[in-house]
């Protein structure tokens, strides 16, 4: 029976985002989604009423065997930062606890080992998948506030693409009456200034783990976003998603980001490519480059860097894998052969 209550709901919820996304504004419908997010971010900080004390052990140069006293529910790897040095503080990028990445803002739950992970890390590899997920995530900020109110902006599941690949990717669908823009050099540093307002701002990326009804909640405005939801859902063991908010912008997320805007450094957009039709209208890829604070190039370096990131990042869906033909038992000998 629940399921099935489950799936009315879900089917509700669809016909009525398909009426509430013509009509819905883009300020009202990023109001929706931060008024969502603040009432379950409240109401999970509530589940913990009483301050109990965990005990942190740090790991890391130097920093083994330090054992950190902590408020449970409340604390987060930020927090015993701040308990070390600043530059703790203003390095650090993601964390790792108990093995499991952890983003910097996201409270600690349980006594537990704790690494603080850096750029200049010697395997940074988690590290940077971060950051070109979070370089994506503050693209589409942007974008969504790039033009007018009374034009709608539909940000796509965008792929995930490596680092190498020259440029983080952001896939989006404009209203209809602008399928006839083609962007200039001056739009793209139009949408490169405002990148740079919001790592000026050195704002905080706040995760938030949710269940998918309070996901559906928040993006009720967006059909599109709810079968992200439902999807992203279904492939989590846990059944739940990960939403982000940077400002009054909330996203939905695949994976952790880095704990701020400050933390990039050199950043530019540095293309808009178009995809084709697609089944939500006239898709773009829109692609960009950018640098962390503690790995900035010299300005001929960044310029052979933006020439390649202007290319189109062609990504390819994964390969379908074949399972390999059942194995035949072998013929069991009768007893006249015997």
């Amino acid at each position: 029976m629940m399921a099935i209550r489950l799936a009315c709901q879900v089917l509700q919820r669809r016909f009525t985002s398909t009426a509430a996304a013509a009509r819905l504004p883009g300020a009202e419908a990023r109001s929706q989604r931060n008024a969502v997010f603040s009432r379950e971010q409240a109401r999970q900080r509530g589940l913990y009423p009483r301050v109990e004390k965990i005990e942190v052990s740090m790991q890391g140069p130097g920093l083994d065997g330090t054992l950190l006293i902590m408020n449970r529910g409340m604390s987060t790897p930020l927090s015993c930062a701040k308990h070390l040095t600043e530059y703790h503080v203003a390095n650090s990028v993601l964390a790792l606890v108990d093995g499991e990445l952890w983003p910097l803002h996201q409270p600690l739950t349980h006594s537990c080992t704790l690494s603080l992970l850096m750029f200049k890390d010697s395997d940074p590899t988690s590290v940077n998948e971060a950051y070109w997920r979070s370089c994506t995530a503050l693209l589409g900020q942007v974008l969504e506030t790039a033009f007018k109110d009374e034009f709608s902006v539909q940000l796509l599941n965008t792929p995930e693409v490596p680092v190498t690949s020259g440029a983080f990717l952001c896939d989006v669908v404009l209203d209809p009456e602008l399928d006839s823009w083609t962007p200039s050099e001056e739009s793209l540093r139009s949408l490169t200034k405002g990148a740079q307002q919001l790592i000026l701002q050195d704002l905080a990326w706040e995760p938030l783990e949710v269940s998918p009804t309070v996901a559906l909640e928040a993006f009720s405005h967006s059909r599109y976003t709810q079968e992200e939801v439902e999807q992203k859902a279904s492939q989590n063991p846990k059944g739940t998603v990960l939403l982000y908010r940077c400002g009054d912008h909330v996203m939905l997320s695949g994976g952790p980001l880095v704990a701020r805007t400050g933390l990039c450094s050199q950043y530019e957009v540095t293309a808009v490519h178009s995809l084709g039709r697609g089944p939500w209208g006239l898709h773009r890829r829109v692609q960009g480059l950018s640098l962390p604070l503690q790995l900035q190039a010299h300005h001929t370096v960044w310029r052979k860097l933006r020439q390649r990131a202007e290319k189109l990042v062609d990504v390819q869906p994964p390969e379908k894998v074949t399972p390999p033909p059942a194995a035949v038992p072998a013929p069991t000998p009768s007893s006249a052969s015997q």
